[in-house]
């Protein structure tokens, strides 16, 4: 019995970068922004508006809803979408006041027909099976907006119209079906889909979902660190952090005996004489030390565990969150570095005694921690606040 596959994939002809896309490079190219809308359609009256005023609180773009009295209720701040609630609905009409009117794909022969209104027409595909994601891929690549619901629980059909959409203009928004799902979503093929559309079951939801789009903080001001002390200080416990991502050359994280500064550790991404790099890992530090991870958090070593985030940060301050695939704590020589701020406070990271341990400096300069003498330059980070349960706080903390 022989069994053939209907290969959406090969149908795919790649589309021309515009001029202005192809003169930059990857790294001149402005970072995707993602945005939510919510479906109040099966929202209760009376939660509906609460819903309506976390949405505009939160900034959420848009609102789905089939009552145009309530679109017309919103803030210019947010995207009016009206959803008809019928199958067939004339979208040329002056009744039609919003700013997107979503219509069923196969409604026109056009994948983007014009409302005659100012509207911009989003085309709802739901894609379940081969032809459907034909339809999608056509869709994205001439629709200003395409709305996306998958029937499977695979992410390969969004990778495939994600793909498909490249260099198109449109944009895409696919439904989700709760806060997880939404997460996951953003990060498919490190583009994900432009939107997210969550049907809300709470004002929870609504802020959880404003959190999930909202972009982390993108820099760290850094600043340099002169050497003060170099100590043998004997056997500890220190931890080796092993990421789920490869890391550059001049990327680290930010770990320190100290909450209110901290050493730019090295990756292990340099060439070692007598091993493999591990450009997935840091050597980072004694098992007490604090290390930050988002949302301006600080988190002890000890406490890190595989699946949990952590940032990363380039010398030139650059941030990006990557997940920890392990940490491996071990006994071995430890090594104290202590170093001063520019308004003179006193930093100190303590980490495995051995020449392959280095520490970042200005430029990217790669220091062995067993080669650091008192004036050598370093580079760090050096907020105001003291930290509680790994918060930032303003209050009397003598760190020493």
């Amino acid at each position: 019995m022989s069994h053939t596959t209907d290969i959406v994939t090969d149908d795919i002809t790649p589309l021309e970068a515009t001029a202005e896309r192809a003169s930059d490079s990857p790294e001149k190219q402005p970072a995707r922004e993602h945005f939510a809308w919510v479906d109040l359609r099966t929202v209760a009256s009376g939660s509906l508006d609460a819903m309506v005023a976390a949405a505009i609180h939160q900034r959420i773009d848009g609102i789905v809803s089939a009552d145009i009295d309530l679109l017309d209720s919103l803030p210019p701040t947010v995207r009016r979408i009206y959803a008809p609630g019928h199958s067939t609905v004339d979208i040329s009409g002056d009744h039609v006041s919003a700013d997107i009117v979503l219509i069923p794909h196969g409604e026109s022969g056009d994948p983007a027909p014009a409302t005659g209104t100012g509207a911009e027409t989003a085309v709802h595909v739901v894609v379940s099976d081969a032809d459907t994601l034909r339809d999608a891929c056509e869709t994205v690549r001439r629709a200003p907006w395409t709305l996306l619901t998958f029937t499977d629980p695979t992410k390969i059909p969004l990778e495939i119209v994600i793909a498909a959409a490249e260099n198109s203009g449109g944009r895409t928004v696919t439904v989700v079906n709760d806060i997880e799902d939404a997460a996951i979503v953003k990060l498919v093929l490190e583009h994900g889909s432009d939107g997210l559309l969550l049907a809300p079951q709470s004002v929870e939801d609504i802020a959880t979902l404003a959190d999930v789009i909202r972009p982390s903080a993108d820099r760290i001001e850094l600043t340099e660190l002169t050497v003060t002390k170099v100590e043998h200080i004997g056997m500890g416990e220190r931890a080796c952090i092993d990421t789920c991502s490869l890391l550059a050359q001049d990327e680290g994280c930010l770990i320190g005996s100290f909450s209110t500064g901290m050493f730019l550790s090295c990756s292990e991404t340099h060439p070692l004489p007598y091993m493999p790099t591990r450009p997935f890992r840091w050597n980072a530090g004694a098992v007490h030390s604090y290390v930050l991870v988002p949302d301006n958090r600080t988190r002890y070593v000890s406490e890190l565990a595989a699946g949990q985030p952590i940032l990363v940060v380039r010398s030139t301050g650059e941030v990006r969150e990557v997940r920890i695939g392990r940490v491996k704590i071990e006994r071995r020589p430890l090594i104290s570095v202590s170093a001063t701020a520019p308004d003179g406070r006193t930093i100190n990271v303590i980490a495995q005694d051995d020449w392959h341990v280095r520490l970042l400096g200005p430029g990217g300069s790669v220091n062995n921690v067993t080669d650091l003498v008192p004036g050598d330059r370093l580079l760090g980070y050096a907020p105001k606040e003291s930290r509680h349960v790994g918060l930032p706080i303003t209050e009397f903390c003598d760190e020493r």
